[in-house]
């Protein structure tokens, strides 16, 4: 539960985001549980917003979620010999929060798995469609949202997810080489920030796969 009411609050930046994009609160839930990724659903939003095509914005949206297959693979034996329904279930409500949850507590001694993967998603899944729904219907309420400030949810969303994936100095070579990265594609090359997204972490994971991190 208090890694869900953590995400909550991301749920509700992105609410207020989808909101700007115009999507319904219909579209904002469906969208909320069959994507379920936070970060992704972001990113679409925002491009979307910013005058992206769809498929730009997509495209974008897929980069930044290629994480969830290292993720994923890393607990392959958790989905050793079940039915292909189940391993479908698993990685779709597979979420940093509740693998980490897992890996923690199996790091501890305790016999966890599937399920308790399982049921940490499921938790995270409710709570993250509630307040992503909540999120657009408190923007549709308020007639200038950008007048209180909400338009920087967005960017203090994407700093406090940002901060949290930082793990020290071993991290600064990467994200510099994603930095750069980007820059150069739409500054020298001319891509559309969506594409030089892309350019970025490809960039930033081939760099730190140089450097053996994990």
């Amino acid at each position: 539960m208090p890694l869900a009411i953590g995400a909550a609050i991301y749920g509700l930046a992105f609410g207020l985001l989808a909101a700007q994009a115009r999507f319904s609160v219909i579209q904002v839930g469906v969208m909320g549980a069959s994507v379920f990724a936070g970060g992704s659903q972001i990113v679409v939003a925002q491009q979307m917003v910013a005058g992206a095509g769809a498929v730009a914005a997509v495209a974008a949206g897929l980069a930044l979620n290629l994480r969830l297959m290292l993720v994923t693979a890393s607990i392959r034996d958790v989905y050793a010999g079940r039915p292909w329904w189940q391993v479908a279930l698993g990685a779709h409500l597979t979420a940093d929060e509740n693998w980490a949850l897992m890996l923690a507590q199996s790091a501890r001694g305790r016999n966890v798995g599937y399920w308790y993967l399982l049921g940490g998603g499921a938790c995270l899944v409710v709570v993250w469609c509630i307040a992503t729904v909540a999120g657009v219907a408190f923007a549709r309420a308020i007639p200038e949202p950008k007048s209180l400030g909400m338009d920087f949810a967005f960017t203090a969303a994407f700093i406090a997810i940002a901060r949290s994936l930082w793990t020290g100095r071993r991290d600064l070579a990467p994200w510099l080489v994603a930095v750069a990265a980007v820059a150069a594609s739409i500054h020298l090359a001319g891509f559309a920030p969506s594409w030089a997204l892309m350019v970025g972490g490809v960039a930033g994971a081939a760099t730190a796969g140089m450097l053996h991190h994990d």
